[in-house]
């Protein structure tokens, strides 16, 4: 009897290892390269752990008025406020959930010095992702549209 039921549990246990693999590759998907929906900044995604952060790589204008690399002078942490924009961490902790979404993140705007809670969805055609930040629940927010970057 214990001999029949082998085979079955191990065919369930190699569906189950090829749904987490497949769940696993759909969530690396955001990695790359990513225009703001302004387009002053590229953004490059990547993977961290089992989570996915991204940083500011190309601005639009990387210099300020006098020539200098513009800084995070909007950032309420007086030491934080003399780092580069450029090379700035501006998406953290982001999970996979399914369907193309990544939730329970941050997204940080050097503009004002605000961090917001932020959920991300990549269209179907996998060229477009919605930026959703928000304070509290999601339908308190704002949704970008970042293009990804094929060069």
């Amino acid at each position: 009897m214990f001999k029949n039921l082998l085979p079955i549990c191990l065919i369930l246990l190699s569906a189950l290892t090829l749904n987490l693999k497949a769940q696993e590759n759909e969530g690396d998907s955001v990695v790359g390269l990513w225009l703001t929906g302004n387009k002053d900044a590229k953004v490059e995604i990547y993977k961290n752990g089992d989570k996915y952060d991204g940083k500011i790589v190309w601005l639009k204008t990387p210099l300020n008025e006098e020539g200098q690399p513009k800084l995070d002078k909007e950032n309420p942490e007086e030491e934080l406020q003399t780092r580069p924009i450029l090379g700035l961490q501006l998406l953290k902790d982001f999970e996979y959930d399914e369907d193309f979404e990544w939730e329970d993140g941050e997204i940080y705007d050097p503009k004002s010095g605000k961090t917001y809670s932020c959920n991300m969805e990549l269209l179907e055609d996998k060229k477009t992702l919605e930026v959703r930040g928000y304070i509290g629940i999601s339908l308190l927010g704002r949704t970008q549209t970042w293009e990804r970057v094929t060069e």
